[in-house]
């Protein structure tokens, strides 16, 4: 399995980009740079698209890939998320005032993009994908994700503060291979990550101890302005299995 980071970080400026997992080019997780970050050749070929929570830097590209895409796909973006994260979407993106409702362009029958909603801890299968979406600690209804492809599975968290539910799960896949999760903000500035439900450094220490054995762990949405003081930070907790996510359109393979 190929996971390419479009975007990994928890904010927007030159040379960052926000929340873009795309997976063997046909499955996406979240759509922060999407449209941005890849050419409309390799857009048209996203098939799926699973949105971990409504905030805007895992949402916002949704708009451009529709608009880039428009009359060029012959079948919709099926996109998959919570019903609450769904509604959020509608009602504040696509609804006619900021963007237009793609999911009833061209037409309701054939539109450009299709809301699914799903529920936590129900597995779905997406052509060759097994995905389990598992609540977080985020706000609205947000979902963490195991996706599962023949012999390897992976386990991307996206933003959460301490969590304990998808751990609990993860450690059921004996083909674990890797977790994506986050660190977002230094450890001076732990009363906001605790207000906007992030980790610091210093709460992924503790988290490390709930995941998964032995299994590396990548560490993306580090807000740009406090990336090398979270760079210092994450390498003085030395811990050989963090890997710290400091660039862009970068490539993973797993096996």
């Amino acid at each position: 399995m190929q996971v390419k980071i479009i975007g990994g970080h928890g904010g927007v400026t030159k040379n960052y980009s926000a929340t873009s997992y795309l997976i063997d080019e046909s499955l996406l997780i979240d759509a922060g740079s999407v449209a941005s970050g890849l050419d409309i050749e390799d857009q048209l070929k996203i098939d799926h698209i699973l949105i971990s929570h409504s905030h805007l830097d895992h949402t916002k590209d949704l708009a451009f890939i529709c608009d880039n895409c428009f009359g060029l796909k012959d079948k919709p973006f099926e996109v998959y998320t919570h019903k609450t994260v769904n509604k959020a979407i509608k009602d504040h993106l696509f609804n006619e005032t900021i963007w237009p409702d793609f999911s009833l362009l061209p037409t309701k029958e054939k539109p450009t993009m299709r809301f699914n909603s799903i529920p936590a801890e129900k597995e779905i299968k997406l052509g060759e994908y097994k995905i389990m979406p598992v609540h977080v600690a985020h706000p609205g209804d947000a979902m963490g994700f195991i996706v599962e492809k023949g012999d390897v599975a992976i386990l991307f968290t996206q933003d959460t503060k301490a969590t304990e539910r998808i751990w609990e799960v993860g450690k059921k896949y004996k083909n674990l291979k890797a977790i994506f999760t986050e660190v977002s903000f230094p450890n001076k500035l732990q009363t906001v990550a605790d207000l906007s439900d992030h980790h610091p450094p210093a709460t992924m220490k503790e988290e490390l101890k709930k995941m998964p054995k032995e299994v590396p762990v990548y560490l993306g949405h580090l807000k740009p302005n406090y990336q090398e003081e979270l760079i210092q930070e994450i390498t003085a907790l030395k811990e050989d299995r963090l890997h710290i996510m400091y660039a862009d359109d970068v490539r993973f393979h797993f096996d």
